[in-house]
């Protein structure tokens, strides 16, 4: 099922002040950027380590590009911060299929395209403890 901890998400309002803090005091560079206009952000993957299923650990740095996006609103209730966590698998439709059946709500009726070319759904927060929960699998077994 659910392979390792895929990423952090993390919301801000000013992306490259946020890379940069984590570039100068960890250390950690961008492994990947990119513009997502379905999710309305805009978002670096900054690697943390390789894992031993093949694939690695990052942190997602994510801001809004448009006031209307889900980070965008998520930022004005609550401040920058911890946005969500990702679950890596190499199967997202049938352990969201799964989880569903133990009566967790999915977010989408379909995975949906993420970070890097991966796979993606969420689930509700309401039923994961308060934690927006997604799931991910990715574009090539080296993600």
């Amino acid at each position: 099922m659910l392979t390792r901890i895929d990423h952090i998400g993390i919301a801000c309002f000013d992306l490259d002040k946020t890379v940069e803090f984590y570039r100068a005091t960890y250390g950690f560079e961008v492994f990947h950027s990119e513009v997502n206009e379905e999710q309305g952000v805009r978002e670096a993957m900054l690697k943390i380590n390789d894992t031993g299923d093949g694939g690695a650990s990052y942190l997602q740095l994510l801001e809004p590009t448009r006031e209307d996006s889900t980070v965008a609103k998520w930022l004005a209730k609550n401040g920058e911060g911890v946005h969500h966590i990702a679950f890596g698998t190499a199967d997202v439709d049938g352990d969201a299929a799964d989880i569903k059946a133990k009566g967790v709500r999915v977010l989408y009726d379909e995975p949906r395209i993420g970070s890097m070319g991966s796979r993606i759904t969420f689930l509700h927060p309401k039923d994961c403890g308060g934690v927006l929960t997604e799931l991910v699998t990715s574009a090539t077994t080296g993600h």
